[in-house]
């Protein structure tokens, strides 16, 4: 997708893909999610990260397994690739067009990709 203009039809499918990710995500207690729109960057692999953090590796295991569980549900989607289950603190979930980030929080702080991706379009989410 990275370089064409989307259609309508084609955003309101990010749109539904990345709002039930955050969904899915609040249903676990995450927190402090950012999404990132990396459209507009030439040089991004992607068009959206979404990246959250849990309190605990198996509340980032739990993020994780849920988001995969409800997008496929209730989207009919499987994610294409998913690394960094066995350790669980950072957890990756690759949907091509948009790649979530699930972090235990020392982690998160310590590769800080929101800096790295600063020139990307930033929305917060509030913790619920």
């Amino acid at each position: 997708m990275k370089g064409k203009k989307t259609s309508t039809a084609v955003q309101s499918q990010f749109d539904n893909l990345n709002d039930l990710i955050i969904d899915a995500i609040q249903d676990i207690k995450g927190k402090n999610i950012v999404k990132i729109d990396l459209t507009k960057l030439d040089d991004s692999s992607t068009d959206y990260f979404i990246i959250c953090e849990g309190e605990s590796i198996t509340q980032v295991n739990a993020i994780a397994d849920n988001v995969k569980l409800r997008v496929k549900d209730e989207l009919g989607i499987t994610h294409f690739h998913t690394e960094g289950m066995q350790e669980s603190k950072w957890i990756l979930i690759d949907y091509f067009d948009t790649v979530v980030h699930v972090f235990y929080p020392a982690t998160r702080a310590y590769y800080d990709i929101e800096d790295l991706w600063s020139d990307g379009e930033h929305v917060e989410y509030q913790n619920l």
